[in-house]
C-alpha cells in the first residue's frame, strides 16, 4: 500500500488502484482540497489521452506553457497512462505468442498430412514380353478421370499414346508423348470418361498398334 495518498491520484483517475489503495485515497480525498481540485481538472483527461500514442501524451507535459496553462495536470498521470499501456502491450504480446505457438503446433501436426500426395482411386499395372511394364493410377474428378502413367522398357522411338475405352465402346486419347531413349516415362493424362465407365486402357505406338492393354473390371 502506498504511504503517500497524493501519489495515487493518477492511478485513481485511470481506475487502476487496488482495493486497499482505493479505500485509502478516497478517505484522503474527503479532507484534501488540493486533490479534489486536481481530480475535477483531470476527470476528462484519460479519455482524451487514450486516443493519443503514449509518446505524444507524455510530450504534452514538456510543451511550452504547459505548466502555466494548467498547473493541475501532474506528470504522474502521464506516467501512469504509459505504465498501463506498457502492461497492456505485454499482455497482448504474450497472448499473440501463445496463439502463434498453438498455430505452430497445429501446423507441425497437420503439415505431414497436407504434404502427402493424394491417393489414387484405382491402380493398375501390366507386364508384357521384353520386360515392358506400365503402371496407371486413376483419380476421380468432377470432369472425368485423371491418369498418372509410369512405365519402363517401353519402345524407345516414335510417338506413344494412351487411349481410354468406355463400356459403351467409345474411346478417348488421354495423352501422348515422344518415346524416350531410356524407355522410361512418367506422364499425366486426362479423359472426360468417368472412372466407373472405363473398361480398358491401351498403350499404343506410333502405328496405333497396342503395346500394352489394361482391362478394368
Amino acid at each position: 500500500m502506498s504511504t503517500n495518498p497524493h501519489t495515487l491520484l493518477g492511478a485513481y483517475v485511470l481506475g487502476g488502484l487496488e482495493p486497499a489503495d482505493l479505500a485509502l485515497f478516497e478517505a484522503h480525498l474527503q479532507g484534501c482540497t488540493g486533490c479534489r481540485k486536481e481530480l475535477a481538472v483531470l476527470e476528462k483527461v484519460p479519455a482524451l489521452l487514450d486516443a493519443l500514442p503514449v509518446p505524444d501524451a507524455v510530450a504534452l507535459t514538456d510543451a511550452p506553457g504547459s505548466e502555466t496553462a494548467d498547473p493541475g495536470v501532474p506528470v504522474r498521470l502521464f506516467d501512469e497512462l504509459a505504465r498501463r499501456r506498457r502492461t497492456s502491450r505485454r499482455r497482448w504480446a504474450a497472448l499473440a505468442g501463445a496463439v502463434a505457438a498453438a498455430c505452430l503446433a497445429v501446423g507441425l501436426a497437420v503439415g505431414p498430412l497436407l504434404a502427402r500426395p493424394p491417393q489414387p482411386d484405382a491402380t493398375y499395372s501390366v507386364v508384357s514380353g521384353g520386360g515392358l511394364q506400365v503402371n496407371i493410377d486413376m483419380a476421380r474428378k468432377t470432369w472425368g478421370t485423371e491418369l498418372a502413367v509410369s512405365g519402363s522398357s517401353l519402345p524407345a522411338d516414335g510417338t506413344l499414346s494412351l487411349w481410354v475405352r468406355d463400356r459403351a465402346g467409345g474411346e478417348d486419347r488421354a495423352c501422348a508423348w515422344t518415346a524416350t531413349p531410356s524407355g522410361k516415362v512418367k506422364v499425366t493424362g486426362a479423359t472426360p470418361i468417368q472412372l466407373g465407365s472405363i473398361s480398358s486402357v491401351e498403350l499404343r505406338d506410333g502405328a496405333q498398334h497396342a503395346v500394352a492393354v489394361i482391362t478394368v473390371p
